[in-house]
C-alpha cells in the first residue's frame, strides 16, 4: 500500500425506468441538476459553476463508520447527443444540410452525458474530510409509448480517500473490494430512491 495510504474507491449504479410523460418534457426535467439531485439523500447542494459551458458543482456528504462527515465535491460538465435514425437518402448528407423537419421526425432519443470537468487545483483536505471525486454517467432517453419515455441510467463515481490508521492493517486488495462494494451499494440505493422520489413530479415512474 502507498505510504500516504490513499485508496481509490469506485461505485457504480444502473437502472431502467419508464416515465409517464412525453419525451421532450422528460429530457428537460433530467437536464435540471438542482431539481433531480434534490431527491438524492446524500446531496447537500448543486450550483452552476460555469453557465456558459454547462458545468455544475455538486456537494455530497456521507458519514464513515466512525460517524465522521465526509464532504465530496464533483465538477460536472453536461453534454447532450441527439439519437437519430435517418432515412437512407439522408445518411451520407452533411448534418447541417438535413432539413430540421427530417431530423425531428427521425429522432429516436437523446443521450444526456455527465463527465468530470478537470480544474486547476484538486480539492483534497483529509484533515477536514473534504475530497474531490469524478463522475461519469449517461442517460439514454427514448420515446416509449404514447406519453411515456424510457430512461436507461448508467453511473460511475471515483473518489480517492486517505485511510484511517485502524484500516492500515487490512490488505489493500481486501479493503478496496470492501469499499467499492459499499460505495456501489450506497449509490444504487440512493439512485433508486432518487428516481422513486422523482415520481412526485410525474404521473408515474416504474422500473423496467
Amino acid at each position: 500500500m502507498k505510504r500516504d495510504f490513499e485508496i481509490k474507491v469506485t461505485g457504480k449504479s444502473k437502472g431502467e425506468w419508464i416515465f409517464h410523460k412525453g419525451f421532450r418534457e422528460t429530457v428537460n426535467y433530467l437536464s435540471d441538476h438542482k431539481r433531480i439531485l434534490a431527491f438524492n439523500p446524500f446531496c447537500r447542494k448543486v450550483e452552476v459553476f460555469d453557465n456558459d459551458n454547462n458545468i455544475y458543482k455538486w456537494h455530497f456528504r456521507v458519514t464513515d463508520p466512525q460517524n465522521n462527515p465526509f464532504d465530496i465535491f464533483f465538477f460536472i460538465e453536461e453534454t447532450q447527443e441527439l439519437m437519430v435514425a435517418l432515412p437512407e437518402e439522408y445518411e451520407d448528407m452533411d448534418p447541417d444540410d438535413i432539413p430540421e423537419e427530417v431530423i425531428h421526425d427521425s429522432t429516436v432519443g437523446r443521450k444526456i452525458i455527465w463527465r468530470h470537468h478537470p480544474r486547476g487545483k484538486k480539492i483534497d483536505d483529509p484533515k477536514k474530510y473534504a475530497f474531490e471525486g469524478k463522475v461519469f454517467a449517461e442517460m439514454h432517453v427514448q420515446p416509449h409509448k404514447k406519453a411515456q419515455t424510457r430512461v436507461d441510467f448508467d453511473l460511475k463515481v471515483n473518489v480517492w480517500f486517505t485511510l484511517y490508521p485502524a484500516f492500515r492493517i487490512i490488505p489493500e486488495k481486501v479493503i478496496r473490494k470492501m469499499t467499492n462494494a459499499g460505495m456501489s451499494f450506497i449509490m444504487q440505493t440512493s439512485t433508486n430512491r432518487m428516481f422513486r422520489s422523482i415520481s412526485k413530479d410525474f404521473a408515474k415512474i416504474q422500473p423496467v
